[in-house]
């Protein structure tokens, strides 16, 4: 196979690349990129004390690089193409550690706020870039696969490795005077400045094509995709939902945007996302069933974390722990896969990785407590809801089963996303693969909290109604009732997360059709059938 291939040459040195440390540096750029997106979710109330911030703007801590990240994606991804993904990818990692040397040491909510989206701009140059450099760098094959592995792995693990790392650090008593959320920016930036001097080194520089970028594709496009993001993310808080006007606007402010881009891109000689990375069946499969399956698995993260810690009554650390089998299970599902993907079609390994996970988020959804008025006002600080509720069996099992599932679809689907793209389109390829994992996880968490929401309402004030006749106040019934109804919420959206993962093991069992000999050879779509 292509493991006896003569291994790739640094085009400067001349001699050969070592395959390995160009894979950590790689890997460690994105879980760096991946945990930032839930390691300051712990710290929240920690930022906020300590720099007056109030609830409705702490959430833009989260929303804020999640917006900048998903919006910029796309033409973060096409720079690369343009102007080298070594070049790229250095200056995002580089991007990323300022910013996060400036959020570590932020003193005010405006710089915080700027910084989380300078963090974003860093995380959408370097992440494309990272994924295209492992196409242009590995050498079709087992180690291509294998570096797929590693990198779906991190991809995977880096919000349940958020949450720890998060959990811990902001428990730590100040070290060299900061507090502990500080470090959750801090212990970015030795990384992401080492991981950009030494690229050079284990890297190789690919083509770059100065001076066709698409301008008005990059403003549609990013400012349309930016639209989107935020409003789905605003659709999916409670204080704002579906009916709210800036939500409604942001929405349709970013369809019309896009459909600007479409026609700007059918026209230009040298579009930011040209028409033919979609031509492929099997790869459009690949991003639609890669925007269906992070919209299910953030939410199982998002409901999932507030239903331990409301409910059965865990610390943020101890939660954050209780998502450690996920970081293995998906390292083990990874690695299992990028091992079948040699000998069995994608299709067969992706649709029994698909199937797993939706299992497991419909035994989430059989989550059961009881929530009668007297048990609700027996809650105290050391007697949760959820005492009953065993974590061995109710929890991990499911648990273990999502993570192996996960594993199962990331790797087969990231190489039939970006194989046998044209070597010019590599970076362009990998964005839209990140855009859709974005987009449709703000978009699954809003759909998923609106159903959290709805079946939650009707219990809510049944339960306010029974407290209040048995003597709570006002203020301790609409607290207790809350608690109450949070689960058959989180459940509601279990199932119906369930039901968004069938759908994309669906799609996978009927349109991605490309054989695993196929991905074992290079070069452009056609000169080997892809389906």
């Amino acid at each position: 196979m292509t493991d006896t291939a003569t291994p790739p040459v640094h085009a400067t040195t001349g001699k050969a690349l070592h395959l390995g440390w160009a894979l950590v540096l790689i890997s460690m750029a994105q879980l760096m990129v991946v945990l930032d997106a839930s390691i300051a979710n712990i710290a929240l109330p920690f930022i906020g004390n300590d720099l007056n911030i109030n609830d409705a703007n702490l959430t833009w801590i989260v929303t804020g690089y999640a917006l900048a990240f998903g919006g910029l994606l796309l033409l973060g991804g096409r720079l690369g193409d343009l102007y080298g993904r070594r070049r790229v990818f250095m200056i995002g990692l580089a991007v990323f550690a300022i910013a996060s040397l400036l959020g570590g040491f932020a003193q005010n909510e405006a710089l915080l706020l700027a910084s989380r989206g300078l963090q974003g701009l860093g995380a959408a140059l370097a992440s494309p870039a990272a994924l295209a450099l492992i196409t242009t760098t590995f050498p079709a094959g087992p180690a291509r696969n294998r570096a797929f592995a590693v990198y779906a792995a991190m991809s995977g693990a880096g919000a349940a490795v958020g949450l720890i790392l998060g959990g811990w650090l902001t428990g730590l008593d100040p070290v060299l005077g900061l507090e502990g959320w500080r470090w959750t920016f801090l212990i970015n930036v030795p990384i992401g400045l080492v991981a950009a001097f030494l690229a050079p080194r284990f890297l190789n520089e690919s083509e770059s094509h100065p001076g066709q970028l698409d301008i008005p594709g990059a403003i549609t496009g990013t400012f349309g995709l930016l639209g989107l993001v935020y409003g789905f993310s605003r659709a999916g808080e409670e204080a704002h939902g579906w009916g709210d006007t800036w939500t409604i606007a942001s929405l349709a402010a970013g369809a019309v945007l896009l459909a600007v881009f479409a026609v700007v891109e059918s026209r230009v000689a040298h579009p930011l996302l040209p028409v033919r990375v979609f031509a492929n069946r099997t790869r459009a499969t690949s991003f639609l069933v890669m925007a269906l399956v992070p919209a299910a698995m953030f939410a199982m993260f998002y409901f999932l974390s507030l239903f331990i810690q409301l409910v059965v009554g865990y610390s943020p650390l101890h939660t954050g722990f209780a998502f450690l089998p996920f970081s293995v299970g998906i390292v083990i599902g990874a690695g299992l896969s990028s091992n079948l993907v040699n000998r069995i079609d994608p299709r067969f390994i992706a649709g029994i990785g698909t199937l797993m996970a939706a299992v497991a988020l419909f035994g989430f959804s059989r989550l059961e407590v009881p929530t009668g008025a007297a048990d609700l006002l027996a809650v105290t600080q050391d007697n949760f809801l959820g005492d009953g509720v065993n974590y061995w069996s109710s929890i991990f099992p499911f648990i273990v089963l999502m993570s192996v599932g996960m594993g199962m679809v990331f790797v087969p689907l990231t190489l039939t996303a970006v194989h046998h793209l044209r070597a010019e389109d590599s970076g362009i390829g990998s964005g839209v693969l990140n855009t859709m994992q974005q987009v449709g996880g703000a978009l699954g968490l809003a759909i998923l909290s609106t159903v959290s929401l709805q079946a939650a309402d009707g219990t809510k004030t049944d339960l306010f109604r029974d407290l209040v006749a048995q003597g709570a106040t006002p203020d301790q019934a609409g607290s207790l009732a809350f608690l109450g109804s949070f689960t058959e919420g989180a459940t509601a959206a279990f199932l119906v997360g369930a039901g968004l993962i069938a759908v994309g093991s669906l799609a996978t069992w009927l349109f991605l059709n490309v054989k695993h000999e196929e991905l074992a050879t290079d070069g452009p779509e056609g000169g080997v059938h892809v389906g």
